[in-house]
């Protein structure tokens, strides 16, 4: 029988409940991708991340998987992830590095503020296919894309109440993106949504990756380094921004839902 540690950490929040959460397993050494998969579809949240220490001191290799697939970067998982190792793992370190399909990406922690090292993707203007625009009813002013299309309204009120015709949407099959909504925050620089079509779970709390484009959009747009973010999910999340060419930086904070053990005969 195998027993694999499990955390369940609420990601981009300051309470229980809040922000994004995500399940974090604590593996020896590399199960079957398919046993990784089924675990991912048994937890059902929004990402299962499984960590592997490397043998150096504070090295992990990272994987993210959705109910459905595995994802090639994962913002808020890796942020939970970090938050297990700093806080149950190795509570004796400040800073992690975490080998991915992304590349090498380091998590710090000052406090309790965890700050993400990711990769930029500044996302160039496109052409917005005609079943997005029908399906999330309203066009947008602008239209980016990198991994994922980014949507640019006039108001934080437009986003609040965007009201995607999911079963539209789901015609699309943007795997492994999605479609970001964002504009102007009244009480933050910038807020957003994040939807993904045929997922499980078509909006997403909180998005880390989204940010490895909002992050430089908006920094380019507003002339600021660093920002202040909130996406505008029924959860919501809070987030911190900083943008450095072709890196960013993403802080939040997390909390401890659960801790358990996972059984496999």
């Amino acid at each position: 029988m195998k027993s694999i540690p499990l955390y369940q950490i609420d990601a981009f929040t300051d309470s229980v409940f809040g922000g994004n959460p995500a399940a974090v397993c604590v593996l020896e050494n590399w199960i079957d991708d398919k046993l990784l998969q089924n675990i991912a579809s048994e937890n059902f949240l929004p990402e299962t991340a499984f960590i592997v220490k490397s043998g150096l001191y504070n090295t992990y290799d990272l994987r993210w998987f959705t109910p459905e697939i595995e994802m090639d970067l994962c913002g808020h998982a890796t942020l939970a992830s970090a938050f297990v190792i700093f806080n149950f793992l190795n509570t004796k370190i400040d800073s992690v590095e975490f080998n991915t399909q992304s590349g090498k990406l380091i998590v710090t922690r000052e406090n309790d503020l965890l700050t993400l090292d990711f990769p930029s993707r500044i996302p160039v203007k496109a052409e917005l296919p005609k079943l997005i625009i029908e399906g999330i009813g309203l066009k947008p002013l602008e239209v980016f894309k990198a991994r994922d299309y980014v949507l640019v309204y006039e108001n934080e009120e437009i986003i609040k109440n965007i009201n995607p015709n999911q079963e539209l949407l789901n015609q699309i099959n943007l795997d492994p993106g999605g479609i970001i909504v964002t504009a102007p925050g009244n009480k933050t620089d910038f807020v957003s949504r994040f939807f993904t079509p045929q997922a499980s779970i078509f909006e997403d709390p909180v998005t880390g990756s989204a940010h490895c484009s909002l992050i430089p959009l908006w920094s380019h747009k507003l002339k600021k380094l660093e920002m202040t973010a909130l996406q505008l999910s029924k959860r919501g999340g809070k987030i911190l921004c900083k943008n450095q060419d072709t890196r960013i930086l993403i802080s939040g904070k997390c909390k401890t839902f659960l801790i358990g053990i996972i059984h496999i005969e």
